[in-house]
């Protein structure tokens, strides 16, 4: 099981595969909770996404599908 806690999202292109999966997968679930109530559930403070508004997590989505498709691409 890939651990994301504690990690820094700034330097995703240090991250392996399954941990990009897991954040990817973290993210859409958070964005669907944003869509689904107007204030999301509080996340710890050593979660990634913590503090991160819906547009914020849809512009890590972005940088996530990025790195992924970098990291596969070699």
């Amino acid at each position: 099981m890939a651990n994301i806690r504690l990690k820094s999202i700034d330097e995703l292109e240090t991250w392996n595969g399954k941990e990009l999966r897991k954040l990817r997968i973290t993210i859409k679930n958070r964005i669907e909770g944003f869509k689904a109530k107007a204030k999301a559930k509080e996340l710890p403070a050593s979660h990634p996404l913590n503090g991160m508004g819906i547009e914020e997590c849809q512009s890590l989505l972005t940088k996530v599908l990025k790195a992924e498709k970098t990291l596969y691409k070699d």
